[in-house]
C-alpha cells in the first residue's frame, strides 16, 4: 500500500483486485462516509453515478472489464466547468454539480487487464493483487485464530497496549514542549515546570520498560506462531497453483474466497491431536487432498494429471527436495540448444531431441557425467538399446554400466523424461504416488449430490461440456430424488425472457434452475449474476445449475462464484462400447427378426467407439479431428433397420449401399479431407460385407462379435474387453502409442511451462538472473545469424541464372521471404537487448518474445513470417540450415540434389519442375503434366549428378512404417522407430497422354539402372511384383490441406487399404 492515501484519492483510483482485498481496504476505509457500490451493468447506475457526484459520495464501481463506459470520461479527466461558486461536470447529457467529496473507485477482476495508455493516465492503478509472502502471513493467523487461540488474542492485545504506550510517549513529548514553549522568564523560577519534568520521566522509564517487555513478548509469541508455519506455506502454495491454472483454461478460474473456505474446512474437518508437529502434518495433509479433489473434479481429463504433477513439484520444490535449476530441465530439456553447435550423438538410433535433453541435463551436478557414460555404452550398444526399447525402461537400471540404480524417485522420473520422452506421462505417475500419495492418481468420481450439499442458494454449480458427455439427465435424476422440480432453459436467442422468469419463481417458491449452454447466452449472464447476488431472501431448496462449453468471454464473476465439474466419458474402446450399449433397450435389440440385424448392429457401435478414439492418436488418427458423436451412430442405424425393412428377404443385403450410406453420408458428412474420407471408406468396406457374419470374423484378435441375444449378455461380453487399447484394433502399429504418448507428455510439460510466474528472476537456483539469460542467448543468436541478403547482388546473379526460368523465379522469391526472417529475428533481438538493458520501453511484443526465448519456444512475432517448430533450437538451426541452401544456390549453382523440406513454398518448387519440364516437350502443356517419382537407394552424399529432367529430393521422412532401402519398398516398421528418413527421391513431371516417354534419366549410370530397375518391377504383373501405395507428403506433422505438399508412388508389397 502507498504510504500517502491522500495522494492518491487526488486522482480516481484502479484496483487489480483478483482476491477482493482491495474492496475490503475501500469499504473499511470509507464505512463513515456513506459509500455507495455498484456496476457498470446496474439498471440504475446512471442515477446512482448522478447522485453519488452532487452528495459527495465515495462511489464503488466493481467488476469492471478493459473498456470503461464513456459516460465516465469527463469524470476521469476532470473536465470540470465553474458556474458562480458550483462546479458542474456533463454526464452523458446532462449537467451535474459535483461536490468535493465525491471519490470515485474502480476495482476489476482481471489478473492483467490491458488499459490503453489514455485510461492509465487518467486513473490512479494500484495492483492489490496479493503476493505469496502476503498470503501466508494472511493464512497464519487464520491458523493461529483456530488452533492457539490464546496466543492470537494476547498477540492482539500486546499490539493494542504497544500502540496505546508509544502515543502516551508521544503525548508526554509534545506537552512537554508546549509547556516549554509558553514559560515566561527562566525555566527553572517555574516549580510546576520540574514537577512536569519529573513526571514525565517517572512515566517514560514506565512505558519505556513496557514497550521493551512487550517487544520481548512479542518475539516469543511469533516464535509460538512461526510453527504453525508450514500450514500457512502449503495454503499459500495450492492457492497459487490453483489460481494459475486459469491461464491453461479460461473456465478454472477461483477466487480467494472459495479457497479460505476450502482451509478453513481443513482446520475444522482434519483430525485433531496434541502433538503440534502431528497436527501441522494432519492439517497439510487434509488440505493437500481437499484442494486437489476439489481442482481436479472441475478439470478436463487432459488437465488433470498436470496439474497433480505441477502440485507435487511446487510442494518438493519448497520443501527443498528438489532445486529450481531441476525443475527447469524437466519441464524445458533441451528446448533452447542448438544442434548444430552440439557435439555429435553416440548413436543413429537415438533421436535428436533425447540427445538435446541429455546434454542440457549434464549441466546438472548429479548428472554431470551423464555424457561420458553414454559414450561408454557404445561398447554394448545392444544392452542399452534392449533397455531403451523396454515398456518401463525406469524399472531396471542394472543394465546401463556406472549404474543410476541409487537415483531417487524424481532423479529418475528426470533421466527417463530426458531420454524416453513418450514415457514422460508414466514416470509422472510413479513421482507422484512417491511424494503425494496413490490415491492422487485416482480419478475423482463425480457425485452430484455431493456437489448439491456442497453449495448454497448463491453458489451455482457450473458443469463444463465435453464431446459426448452433458450432465442434464443426470441432474434430472437427482431432482427426482430430492423430490425437487427442475427448471430447464436452454440457452439461445430470446431465451434470456424465460430464464428471468424461471429464476423468479424458483428463488420465491424454491427448486432449481438449470441454463443450458450457457455460453449461448453470455450478454444475459452477467444481468443474471447480478440479480442473483442482489436477492436478500431465498427458499432453502433454491439452485443454479449451468452448463457451458468454454468460452474466452465467460463471466469471470461466475467462474470464480461456482463450484465446476466436468462429466467426461470415460475413454477407450471398451468404455465408449458400454456406453452405447448402455442407450440400447432390449425392445431394440429384438426390433427385427432376422439374423443379420444385432451383429450389423454391434459392428455399427464398434465402428463408432473406434472411429471416436482414433482422436487421440493426433494426426496418426485423423488428419482432422471430427467430433463424430451419438447422432451419427443413431442416423446409421436407423439406416440400417429402414435398409433391413425393405429388404427382400431372398436378396443378399446390398453392402454397397450400406457402405456407402455409412462412410459418406453418415459419418463421411463431416469428413473434409481427402485422405480422411479414404479411410473411412476402407472401414466400410473392411468391415460391412458378408464376412461380417462368418464364425470366423473378428474386427481384431479379441474383438470378435458375440453371438447373444440379451443386453446384460453384450454388457458381460464388452467388460471382458481390456482396459487399454493396442493400436492395432485401429489399424496402426504399436510407434502410434509412442506418438501418442510423446504428444501427451509435450503438451502437459509445455502447459506447465506456459503458467510459470514470468516475473520471478530465476536467480532462484543460484544462478544467472531470467533477463540476464536471455539477453546472453539474445547475443548467442545475433552472432550466428546469417547477414542479409543484398538486393542488387541478388539481383544480377538470378539475371546471370536466367531470371525467366521457373525454378530461378522461386529462388528468388524464397530469397526474399528468408531476408524478412533474418531481418524480423535481427530488429527483435537486438530490441529486446535495449529493452533488457532499460533503453527502451519492453511493450507487449518483446515481454512475449523474452518469455519465448528463455521457455525455449518460437516466438510468435517471428513464426508470422516463418514456420513451426517443436523448440527454438531446432527453429534457428533450421534457420541457419534453409540460409545456407539458398546461398549455396545463388552463389554456386543449382544444387544436385534439394532439401524439399528447408523451402516455404514446396508445392511452389515442385510447380517450378513441372514447368520447367513441360518447356523442355515441345506440345506439352502444363495442365496434362503429373507428378511422378521413383525411390532411390542412394543418399544425399551418393548424388553425383542432377538428372537431366525433374529434380532429387531429401530431407522427407516417412511415419507410420518403415522402408527396405534394398528393395525399395515399405515394410512394417520397426518398434519405437516412429519417423524413417528416406533416401534420395527422384520427382519428375509426366505427360499420361503420350506414350513411350524417356523423362527424368540421370546421366550417371548406376542411378539410370537403379530406376529403370524399379520401373520394370512396377509394371512387372507378377506375383512378386509391389502394389503402389499413394502417400501424401505434409510440410509438417500437421496433416491438413495447408500443410498438403503432393501424393508420392511408394512399392508395397501389400494392397494399400
Amino acid at each position: 500500500m502507498p504510504v500517502d492515501v491522500e495522494s492518491i484519492l487526488l486522482r480516481n483510483v484502479s484496483i487489480f483486485d483478483r482476491q477482493l482485498q482491495g474492496r475490503s481496504w475501500i469499504k473499511n476505509m470509507e464505512r463513515d462516509n456513506d459509500i455507495l457500490i455498484t456496476t457498470l451493468n446496474s439498471k440504475i447506475f446512471r442515477q446512482q453515478l448522478e447522485d453519488s457526484i452532487s452528495l459527495g459520495r465515495p462511489l464503488l464501481i466493481e467488476d469492471v472489464d478493459e473498456e470503461l463506459d464513456p459516460m465516465l470520461d469527463n469524470i476521469l479527466e476532470k473536465n470540470y466547468f465553474k458556474i458562480g461558486l458550483t462546479y458542474r461536470v456533463k454526464v452523458g447529457d446532462r449537467e451535474v454539480d459535483v461536490n468535493h467529496t465525491f471519490r470515485l473507485y474502480i476495482t476489476t477482476k482481471l489478473a492483467n487487464p490491458n488499459y490503453s495508455p489514455e485510461v492509465c493516465a487518467r486513473l490512479s492503478v494500484i495492483d492489490f493483487t496479493v503476493t505469496q509472502r502476503g498470503l501466508e502471513d494472511q493464512l497464519l493467523s487464520l491458523v493461529i485464530a483456530n488452533e492457539r487461540v490464546e496466543l492470537e488474542r494476547e498477540r492482539v492485545t500486546l499490539a493494542r497496549e504497544t500502540t496505546k504506550n508509544k502515543r502516551m510517549l508521544k503525548e508526554l513529548e509534545e506537552n512537554l514542549l508546549i509547556k516549554l514553549t509558553s514559560i515566561e522568564g527562566s525555566v527553572l523560577d517555574d516549580p510546576s515546570l520540574v514537577e512536569v519534568l519529573n513526571a514525565n520521566k517517572r512515566i517514560a522509564t514506565e512505558v519505556k520498560e513496557k514497550v521493551s517487555i512487550a517487544e520481548d513478548t512479542k518475539l516469543k509469541i511469533s516464535a509460538a506462531r512461526e510453527e504453525y508455519r508450514p500450514v500457512a506455506v502449503r495454503g499459500s502454495i495450492i492457492y497459487f497453483l490453483m489460481s494459475e491454472i486459469a491461464l491453461v483454461n479460461h473456465m478454472y478460474q477461483i477466487s480467494l474466497q472459495q479457497f479460505l473456505g476450502l482451509f478453513h474446512d481443513s482446520m475444522i474437518k482434519s483430525n485433531k491431536i496434541a502433538a503440534t508437529q502431528k497436527r501441522i502434518q494432519n492439517i497439510n495433509d487434509y488440505l493437500t487432498y481437499r484442494t486437489w479433489f476439489y481442482t481436479t473434479r472441475g478439470l478436463y481429463e487432459d488437465d488433470r494429471l498436470m496439474f497433480t504433477l505441477l502440485m507435487a513439484l511446487r510442494i518438493d520444490l519448497r520443501r527443498g527436495k528438489i532445486r529450481y535449476d531441476e525443475f527447469q530441465v524437466l519441464v524445458k530439456g533441451g528446448a533452447s540448444l542448438d544442434l548444430n553447435m552440439c557435439p555429435p550423438k553416440p548413436f543413429r538410433w537415438l533421436n535428436d531431441s533425447s540427445w538435446l535433453n541429455l546434454l542440457e541435463l549434464s549441466r546438472l551436478k548429479e548428472f554431470h557425467d551423464v555424457i561420458d557414460r553414454v559414450w561408454q555404452l557404445q561398447k554394448n550398444e545392444r544392452i542399452f538399446k534392449d533397455w531403451f526399447d523396454k515398456q518401463l525402461p525406469s524399472s531396471d537400471l542394472s543394465s546401463l554400466p556406472e549404474t543410476y540404480e541409487n537415483l531417487n524417485v524424481f532423479h529418475r522420473f528426470l533421466f527417463i523424461r530426458c531420454i524416453s520422452p513418450d514415457r514422460t506421462i508414466s514416470e509422472a505417475r510413479h513421482y507422484i504416488q512417491d511424494s503425494l500419495g496413490i490415491k492422487y492418481l485416482e480419478i475423482p468420481v463425480l457425485s452430484l449430490e455431493l456437489l448439491w450439499d456442497e453449495s448454497n442458494s448463491k453458489t451455482s454449480l457450473l458443469g463444463l461440456l465435453s464431446s459426448g458427455a452433458d450432465p442434464t439427465s443426470n441432474i434430472q435424476t437427482l431432482a427426482k430424488k430430492k423430490n425437487i422440480d427442475l427448471f430447464i432453459v436452454s440457452m439461445g436467442q430470446g431465451q434470456e425472457i424465460l430464464a428471468r422468469r424461471y429464476l423468479q419463481q424458483t428463488v420465491q417458491s424454491g427448486g432449481w434452475l438449470l441454463l443450458q449452454n450457457a455460453h449461448l447466452g453470455l450478454d444475459y449472464l452477467e444481468e443474471f449474476h447480478q440479480n442473483l447476488i442482489s436477492m436478500d431472501t431465498f427458499d432453502p431448496s433454491f439452485r443454479v445449475w449451468l452448463t457451458t462449453e468454454t468460452h474466452s468471454e465467460f463471466a469471470i464473476q461466475i467462474l470464480q462464484s461456482s463450484i465446476k465439474f466436468t462429466n467426461e466419458p470415460p475413454q477407450g474402446v471398451r468404455a465408449g462400447l458400454k456406453r452405447t450399449y448402455g442407450l440400447i433397450t432390449q425392445d431394440k435389440l429384438e426390433y427385427i427378426e432376422t439374423i443379420y440385424w444385432r451383429p450389423l448392429l454391434y459392428a455399427t457401435s464398434f465402428l463408432h467407439s473406434i472411429l471416436q478414439e482414433r482422436r487421440k492418436f493426433g494426426p496418426l488418427g485423423w488428419n482432422i479431428p471430427y467430433e463424430f458423436n451419438q447422432t451419427d451412430w443413431e442416423a446409421s442405424v436407423q439406416y440400417i433397420q429402414n435398409h433391413l425393412d425393405d429388404m427382400n428377404p431372398k436378396l443378399n443385403i446390398s453392402w454397397k449401399a450400406v457402405q456407402y450410406m455409412i462412410s459418406e453420408i453418415q459419418y463421411g458428412g463431416r469428413i473434409t479431407d481427402d485422405r480422411d474420407r479414404r479411410l473411412m471408406i476402407t472401414y466400410a468396406q473392411k468391415w460391412f460385407n458378408d464376412f461380417l457374419f462368418s464364425s470366423d470374423f473378428k474386427f481384431y484378435d479379441g474383438y470378435s462379435i458375440p453371438k447373444v441375444k440379451r443386453i446384460e449378455e453384450y454388457i458381460d461380453f464388452i467388460d471382458r474387453f481390456p482396459f487399454i487399447d493396442s493400436p492395432h484394433i485401429f489399424g496402426l502399429d504399436s510407434n502410434a502409442d509412442i506418438t501418442y504418448s510423446t504428444n501427451r507428455a509435450k503438451s502437459m510439460l509445455e502447459k506447465i511451462l506456459h503458467i510459470q510466474p514470468k516475473e520471478a528472476n530465476s536467480n532462484i537456483s543460484g544462478g544467472e538472473t531470467r533477463d540476464k539469460t536471455v539477453h546472453n542467448l539474445a547475443n548467442d543468436m545475433l552472432i550466428k545469424l546469417p547477414k542479409n541478403f543484398i538486393q542488387y547482388e541478388v539481383r544480377e546473379k538470378l539475371r546471370s541464372m536466367g531470371i525467366l526460368n521457373p525454378m530461378i523465379i522461386f529462388l528468388r522469391q524464397e530469397i526474399h521471404r528468408i531476408d524478412r526472417v533474418i531481418r524480423t529475428v535481427r530488429n527483435s533481438l537486438n530490441d529486446l537487448q535495449l529493452a533488457i538493458d532499460g533503453i527502451i520501453i519492453l511493450n507487449d511484443t518483446l515481454r512475449e518474445i523474452l518469455d519465448s526465448i528463455y521457455d525455449g519456444r518460437v516466438p510468435i512475432d517471428w513464426t508470422k513470417y516463418s514456420w513451426e517448430s517443436s523448440t527454438l533450437g531446432f527453429w534457428f538451426s533450421e534457420l541457419l540450415d534453409r540460409y545456407t541452401q539458398y546461398n549455396n544456390w545463388l552463389n554456386y549453382g543449382r544444387p544436385k540434389c534439394f532439401w524439399m523440406t528447408g523451402f516455404f513454398n514446396p508445392n511452389g518448387f515442385l510447380t517450378a519442375m513441372r514447368q520447367e519440364v513441360t518447356r523442355m516437350h515441345q506440345g506439352w502443356s502444363l495442365d496434362t503434366v503429373t507428378i511422378d517419382n521413383v525411390v532411390l537407394r542412394s543418399y544425399k552424399d551418393d548424388i553425383r549428378e542432377a538428372p537431366t529432367e525433374g529434380v532429387y529430393v531429401y530431407g522427407l521422412y516417412l511415419e507410420g512404417a518403415g522402408w527396405d532401402r534394398k528393395n525399395t519398398r515399405l515394410h512394417e516398421s520397426q518398434n519405437k522407430v516412429v519417423y524413417i528418413q528416406m533416401p534420395v527421391i527422384h520427382i519428375f513431371a509426366i505427360n499420361p497422354f503420350v506414350a513411350n516417354q524417356k523423362v527424368g534419366l540421370s546421366t550417371n549410370k548406376k542411378a539410370r539402372l537403379n530406376q529403370i530397375s524399379f520401373r520394370t518391377k512396377r509394371h512387372d504383373q507378377s506375383s512378386i511384383a509391389p502394389h503402389i501405395y499413394m502417400c501424401p507428403v505434409y510440410k509438417k506433422p500437421i496433416r491438413t490441406d495447408l500443410h498438403f505438399v503432393a501424393m508420392l508412388k511408394l512399392a508395397s508389397n501389400n494392397i494399400s487399404e
